[in-house]
């Protein structure tokens, strides 16, 4: 299990890893076997699920289940797999359980659990996805951004997120259907 808080791992990006797919493939079986009586679906989201991305060397899965009514057990079960619980990330966002893994002290999974109701939520994330799969210049306009958010905020994930949301928005607006 991870020892560190979420802000203290360093913000690296590195070049696109084509072993991503299967790893994001390898964790979504696990994930699916394991909340089998509530998973409804499951996405391969973020940067390493974009062939040609620079990104955080992290898999991330967003899966959706009937309702967070049913997160007690499910929280159990996520930490069953080897992933540590982040509530204190739903103060930003209620309607997501977080939750993360490490291996030997470096973060390599996340997975952001959601009601698939919410399809604010889910569409925004997967059409994000999608465009940048199919438009190279935003892709790689994206790649060049995170690789200089991340010099200048190596040491504030929240600072570098921060600082791309202008860029995802804008994406988002182009790519998320009315």
């Amino acid at each position: 299990m991870g020892v560190s808080v979420d802000g203290d791992d360093p913000v690296e990006i590195v070049s696109y890893d084509p072993a991503w797919p299967a790893a994001a493939v390898a964790a979504t079986e696990e994930v699916v076997a394991a909340l089998a009586p509530w998973v409804l679906d499951v996405e391969h989201i973020g940067s390493t699920a974009v062939p040609g991305l620079a990104a955080k060397p992290v898999i991330d899965l967003m899966v959706g289940v009937r309702s967070l009514d049913d997160s007690p057990a499910i929280i159990v079960a996520v930490e069953g797999l080897g992933y540590e619980y982040g509530p204190e990330f739903e103060i930003e966002v209620p309607s997501r359980r977080y939750f993360r893994r490490y291996v030997d002290d470096v973060r390599t999974h996340q997975i952001h659990l959601v009601e698939r109701t919410d399809t604010a939520w889910w569409d925004r994330h997967v059409a994000f996805r999608d465009w940048l799969r199919i438009h190279d210049d935003d892709r790689d306009a994206y790649a060049d951004l995170k690789r200089r958010l991340a010099v200048e905020h190596r040491h504030d994930r929240a600072a570098y997120t921060d600082a791309k949301s202008d860029f995802i928005h804008a994406i988002e607006a182009r790519a998320t259907p009315l």
